[in-house]
């Protein structure tokens, strides 16, 4: 089974040499392009997990608008419950390790869909219960996976590192609405799934390679409650984290009220099958794939912080434009242009989201800063979701949609007024907060009375 990801990953350093990168490119560092092709790899079928999901729901199990978002919600319940205590924990542990078994625990999850629509048994429930289980999974491997990335990568990089990681997800968004929508015709969704629980494991066979050395941190006087509330003050009183966590925070609460009803806009408005509807996801992937290559030049142009208030107009544009779309041949093409833009903004937003947070952050606060973030910007999402499906089941599809575009470009219009966000024109440097934390590091080692308070 080994021998897969190494073929793989093989494939994809002979397909970088055949490019002709420049000496100086990040993807010539042979840990980053080990983690970079996990992420391409991962993100493959997490377009597979995307499509057939929601499909899975709405097409096979005839889900309302209500359910479809709490079908959503359940996702993001885990960040909600679990960043903060999460947060405290990764600053104990090696985060590769969570990063592997969170890849491993996502096939298992998404493989068991397939397996429980082949025996009967599946049902709303059970998908809500697997997407409680992604959102745990992403809750806290994914803080770990974005600690990994400043292991890796130099803190005067880290714009460049999330741009190509959101290229990786580029290549992807553009060939696996494709390969989704082959599959689920082919297949059917919830079969589809199947393929993606294989990627996954793919992935984390390949991230058992990656070498990273990581040094743990101790305090003298660890105590779990108290380090968390330590986490959760530092980006309260940090005002670019605390600014950015607020209008990341609104972002989400509009998106997740887009994403519940799009697809149901798509089939029941538009028209539009399930494989057409992964054909116009080629849309997002291409929008992706555009900024993804031009972003990082953008970024240093206008600066992070105006590039990523420039992410929220830009998806606001997107969804006002589905919102008002017509119910013909025009309106397909809104909602490919409107995913488009999607693609275009949201990579804006987070290569700079995630870097400046990460610049500004000292090392042992890194996993509680991240979880605590999560935790902000997501707690919103959840009523966004929620509001989402009751707009769309008591008022229409488009009342979603048209909330989402309104308040995107109302946030975008708060934002830029920000001082915190507006003035940042080059990546700030993290200062050295270390002494006053008290903290103390051993290269290695774990703090056993960390470890036991948890």
């Amino acid at each position: 089974m080994s021998a897969r990801p190494s073929a793989s990953l093989s494939l994809i350093d002979r397909c970088l040499d055949l490019c002709r990168l420049p000496a100086a490119d990040l993807l010539r560092d042979v840990v980053y392009r080990r983690l970079w092709s996990s992420i391409l790899i991962s993100s493959l079928g997490g377009q597979i997990t995307m499509l057939s999901l929601p499909l899975t729901a709405a097409v096979l199990l005839h889900a309302s608008p209500t359910q479809m978002g709490w079908l959503t919600a359940m996702e993001i319940v885990p960040f909600v419950l679990f960043s903060l205590p999460g947060g405290v924990w990764l600053d104990r542990v090696r985060k590769l390790p969570v990063y592997i078994v969170g890849e491993v625990t996502l096939a298992i999850a998404v493989g068991s869909i397939p397996v429980a629509a082949w025996l009967g048994w599946l049902s709303m429930p059970w998908l809500y219960v697997v997407a409680f289980l992604l959102g745990t999974v992403y809750t806290v491997a994914g803080s770990a996976a974005q600690i990994v990335l400043t292991q890796v990568v130099s803190p005067d990089r880290l714009v460049e590192a999330h741009a190509k990681n959101a290229l990786a997800s580029s290549g992807a968004e553009v060939a696996g609405p494709g390969v989704a929508g082959a599959l689920i015709k082919l297949v059917g969704a919830p079969m589809a799934l199947a393929v993606d629980a294989l990627l996954l494991l793919s992935s984390a066979l390949i991230l058992r390679g990656v070498r990273v050395k990581e040094q743990l941190h101790r305090s003298r006087n660890a105590h779990f409650w108290r380090d968390m509330k330590t986490g959760v003050g530092f980006v309260c009183r940090h005002r670019l984290l605390f600014s950015l966590a607020v209008s990341v925070g609104g972002w989400q609460m509009c998106n997740q009220a887009a994403q519940v009803v799009q697809i149901l806009f798509a089939t029941r408005v538009l028209g539009l099958s399930a494989q057409s509807v992964g054909l116009s996801y080629i849309a997002l992937g291409a929008g992706t794939v555009l900024a993804s290559i031009f972003g990082h030049r953008i970024s240093g142009w206008l600066g992070p912080g105006p590039c990523l208030v420039t992410g929220f107009g830009i998806t606001g544009l997107g969804w006002m434009i589905l919102a008002l779309a017509p119910a013909n041949a025009w309106g397909v093409g809104a909602f490919a242009l409107a995913l488009f833009a999607f693609g275009v903004g949201a990579v804006l937003i987070f290569i700079n989201f995630l870097s400046l947070r990460q610049a500004v952050t000292p090392t042992p606060l890194l996993g509680r800063m991240t979880s605590t973030i999560r935790w902000l910007t997501l707690i919103p999402a959840g009523p966004g979701a929620l509001l989402g499906g009751w707009l769309g089941e008591h008022v229409s599809l488009r009342a979603a949609l048209l909330f989402s575009g309104v308040g995107a470009l109302l946030l975008t219009l708060l934002a830029s007024q920000l001082r915190a966000i507006r003035t940042v024109k080059t990546l700030p440097t993290v200062a050295d907060e270390h002494q006053m934390l008290g903290v103390e590091t051993q290269p290695g080692g774990l703090n056993l009375q960390s470890a036991n308070g948890n």
